[in-house]
């Protein structure tokens, strides 16, 4: 061997031990994160009251009725949620409810799902415990059709709430806020989603691939921690000014375990199965805000690791091509992406104190092409928010998003003799969100997806069109 064979062997041999170490601090750092939390918060500065979970700001909850102010349905049984409000305990509820319908795609048809979401939000201090503890759990109850699997057969699924029906818990986590909110450490069942990869004008949008990009969902085992999969892990997060923010996560590597069906939702049909089993998946993210009281912006840089291993997507162990020899694939250890995300306020509203006006963003993904489906992604929007007078909540939103297939695969459709070698899918959508009253509001869609799939034989470009409804109680 050369002396560069044998230094790789060198570099290669950690690998293995590597993953382990990661499997196991993962497991350690949920423990370790609650006895430090319990140890640290005596004597630092630990906030008093926790944060509202991203549910209960959007639906403006109140820590002194127990339930959201805007709630259109305020239930409350003999004042039960009141009554826990007083101590710190907060529930509340959603429900979306969506219908389109679609020309091209494999099918055409008029799909309706729904999901209903329940959640508790808990001031642990208010409990008896230490000061800067929070408690948080969600659970949906999914029920409907899929429009993108019964029809259209998309990477960017049309709606970012399909998925298989279920009754399923969702995330259940304690974060310790400390050092006078400077420092937050989360752990329990998280969903990376709801923190990582965000761009703000995304949210104005209906279909799944302006949250959790399709790059991830597409390359990820299982689709990576994020709805309606969450799974064990650790988030920290820094933030050592107003303007910079850093985050940092550990999770278990596939939200979902091995069984005979392909669908990871099927593996953990009820999201109870909390193994730490699969090699861990890391994400880091930094994030700077700028002129916040003015053209408010934000820059983010990020990116993932999976510390799996993964399948060359043209070339056996051999290095044959898999078309041809039928072998399995070569297994290539490690999967990663990085990311840059921009949001920035063009125009703003004049006396508006929240960020309202005309907004633009953009993001854009690599990952590496030998193995994975996808190895680039790019979405980019314009948003009007807050333009009409009287109707502050209100948002017009249009954006195009693209779903690069690598060439690797591109390839292996070559050299299988396909009739179309995937290559790309892109999207333009179209959406509006109307305030009805505060706590309910519809969203007419508009969509156009350009080869469904990636460009695959049988399926033609889609037109859809639909609306969801959102009511909070």
């Amino acid at each position: 061997m050369t002396v560069w064979q044998i230094a790789l062997c060198d570099l290669v041999r950690p690998i293995s031990s590597i993953r382990r170490l990661a499997s196991t601090c993962l497991k350690a750092l949920g423990a370790g994160g609650l006895l430090a939390a319990a140890i640290f918060s005596s004597s630092t500065g630990a906030r008093a009251e926790c944060e509202l979970s991203e549910a209960e700001v959007a639906h403006g909850a109140s820590v002194t009725t127990g339930m959201p102010e805007d709630a259109v349905v305020p239930i409350d049984p003999f004042g039960v949620r009141k009554a826990l409000g007083r101590h710190g305990v907060e529930i509340g509820g959603v429900y979306y409810g969506e219908s389109f319908g679609n020309w091209g795609g494999f099918d055409q048809g008029v799909e309706y799902d729904g999901v209903l979401e329940l959640y508790l939000k808990a001031d642990m201090h208010k409990l008896g415990f230490w000061k800067g503890l929070c408690f948080h759990a969600d659970a949906f109850q999914i029920h409907g059709n899929s429009i993108t699997a019964a029809n259209i057969g998309s990477l960017m699924p049309v709606s970012s709430l399909e998925a298989t029906p279920s009754t399923r818990l969702f995330e259940l986590w304690f974060e310790q806020h400390l050092f006078d909110d400077k420092l937050a450490i989360k752990f329990g069942q998280l969903a990376a989603d709801a923190e990582f990869i965000i761009s703000e004008g995304g949210g104005w949008f209906l279909n799944g691939t302006w949250g959790w990009p399709s790059i991830a969902a597409s390359d990820l085992p299982g689709g990576g921690p994020a709805y309606p999969l969450a799974t064990p892990g650790v988030r920290v997060k820094i933030d050592p000014s107003q303007k910079l923010s850093l985050m940092i996560g550990v999770y278990n590597g596939d939200p979902a375990p091995h069984c005979g069906s392909p669908n990871p939702q099927v593996c953990n049909s009820d999201g109870l199965d909390f193994s730490l089993d699969a090699p861990p998946l890391l994400l880091a993210e930094g994030a700077y805000s700028y002129n916040q009281d003015k053209l408010a912006g934000t820059i983010k840089f990020g990116g993932w690791n999976h510390f799996g291993e993964f399948a060359d997507q043209r070339f056996d162990s051999g290095g044959g091509m898999i078309a041809v020899t039928g072998n399995p694939p070569k297994m290539l250890d490690n999967d990663w992406g990085l990311y840059g995300i921009i949001d920035q306020l063009v125009w703003r509203v004049p006396g508006s104190e929240d960020s309202k006006g005309v907004g633009v963003f953009g993001r854009v993904i690599g990952a590496p092409d030998d193995r994975n489906l996808v190895d680039f992604y790019f979405d980019t929007g314009v948003t009007f928010t807050g333009m009409i007078p009287g109707r502050p909540n209100d948002g017009l939103a249009i954006g195009f998003a693209y779903t690069g297939i690598s060439n690797s695969v591109h390839s292996f459709d070559v050299d299988s003799g396909e009739p179309a070698a995937r290559n790309y899918e892109a999207l333009v959508e179209i959406c509006y969100t109307y305030e009805v009253k505060p706590g309910w509001t519809v969203q007419p869609d508009f969509q156009y997806i350009f080869q469904p799939g990636g460009n695959v034989a049988g399926i033609d470009d889609a037109t859809v069109l639909g609306a969801r409804t959102s009511l909070s109680f």
